[in-house]
């Protein structure tokens, strides 16, 4: 137990299966079928699967080729992301309105902060069980919650108890709870950080907390550190507190007016590749995108779009790119452009495979590696090869 953690509680909560979950509630008929939310066809990829779906081994990020192939009778849904946004926000606002502080970590997952409210609402078990039969109700969507001293026992808690679970791990039991369980659980140890663990002979977290910090420091360095801790069951993080009005943008002034639309089209392409990848590289998405034009006698003039949460270059560019010609219709001289997206919540770029081939998918991961270990100017999209490098690296990127 850490100093200062026997004031916390911290309630973790989130949606089960919450795309197929939105499916059924838009047909009921779905219910209890195994189901597939992703790409059709050999080359789709899957985004989320029904619980009945699972019990055939078919997981996300896997092609939906193979997953047919594991549970031929599973119906392939291509997804709509506009509502399964609209339905986060509705989760959002029940959660935004009871919450004195609450942070949305993704399109489908919350933290809530109730520490030291015990004087006022009474238990926090009670009123988070409350609180989540209140969006059962008001949603109909399944959700899953768990309330310990700090964020990482909770939301191990929830994935222990799903779906449809509740769990209260007590003040002083977070280790107890945490030993048993395979490292797969703690979250950071992926794939190769398992398996590498796993050739130590480490399976379990009762095992992971026993090895020496410093031999733990050797192997992974930094993260060393950070794997002790959990394993230990210590983490002091905070909520975050939720904000829409959070965004992040950039702009360019040029040092001569232009009217050049394919110059005017590769800038605003370099920018929205920038931005996306910001996005990425921070574990965001975003659900609202803005386009700014100033003339040439400072007239400034903007228009957004409210959009499915993205970070794909892709995405965002094609929005971006409707918005511009939709802003720019006096065709005189511009001094000025710029994006911002906003609305921004954690989360990954897997929520936008339902349009991605596997090959798309492995290609931007690739490409995103690229530009993590050499730069962003290091491979860029051929459309943009004119834009200045000093543009492309320098534009400022402004944090709202």
């Amino acid at each position: 137990m850490i100093q200062g953690d026997f004031t916390r509680a911290i309630i973790h909560m989130d949606l089960d299966a919450f795309f197929v979950a939105v499916e059924c509630l838009r047909n009921p008929q779905l219910r209890g079928k195994p189901l597939i939310i992703g790409g059709r066809g050999k080359r789709g990829v899957v985004a989320s699967c029904s619980y009945e779906a699972r019990k055939f081994g078919v997981h996300s990020a896997m092609p939906t080729g193979m997953a047919l192939q594991l549970c031929p009778d599973a119906l392939v849904i291509s997804g709509d992301m506009e509502a399964y946004s609209n339905y986060s926000k509705l989760v959002t606002d029940i959660i935004a309105e009871a919450s004195p502080l609450y942070e949305k970590a993704s399109i489908d997952e919350f933290y809530i902060d109730i520490s030291g409210m015990d004087r006022f609402m009474g238990s926090a078990y009670l009123w988070g069980k409350e609180l989540r039969s209140s969006i059962i109700k008001n949603s109909g969507l399944p959700i899953s919650m768990g309330l310990s001293v700090n964020k990482l026992v909770s939301k191990v808690a929830t994935g222990e108890f799903k779906p449809n679970g509740e769990k209260h791990i007590l003040q002083g039991e977070e280790r107890e709870f945490l030993a048993p369980l395979s490292i797969r659980k703690i979250p950071m140890i992926g794939k190769k950080t398992g398996q590498f663990l796993m050739e130590m002979g480490v399976k379990d977290v009762r095992t992971l907390r026993e090895v020496p910090l410093k031999m733990l420091q050797s192997a992974f360095g930094k993260n060393g550190t950070l794997l002790w801790k959990r394993a230990n069951a210590i983490d002091t993080s905070p909520v975050v507190p939720h904000s829409d009005r959070k965004s992040i943008s950039t702009e360019c002034t040029f040092d001569t007016d232009t009217i050049d639309i394919k110059k005017l089209k590769a800038l605003l392409t370099a920018m929205v590749e920038k931005l996306a990848f910001k996005l990425r590289s921070e574990q965001k998405l975003c659900a609202c995108i803005t386009v700014k034009i100033r003339y040439s006698n400072f007239d400034t003039v903007s228009k957004q779009c409210h959009i499915p949460y993205t970070s794909s270059d892709r995405a965002l560019l094609d929005h971006a790119l409707r918005l511009f010609d939709r802003l720019y219709v006096k065709r005189v001289l511009l001094r000025l452009v710029g994006v911002r997206v906003s609305h921004l919540v954690h989360g990954h770029y897997q929520i936008d495979l339902f349009e991605d081939t596997q090959e798309q998918i492995e290609l931007h991961q690739a490409m995103d590696k690229v530009k993590f270990k050499y730069g962003t100017d290091k491979i860029i999209r051929a459309a943009t090869l004119e834009v200045n490098k000093k543009v492309r690296l320098d534009n400022n990127v402004f944090q709202g």
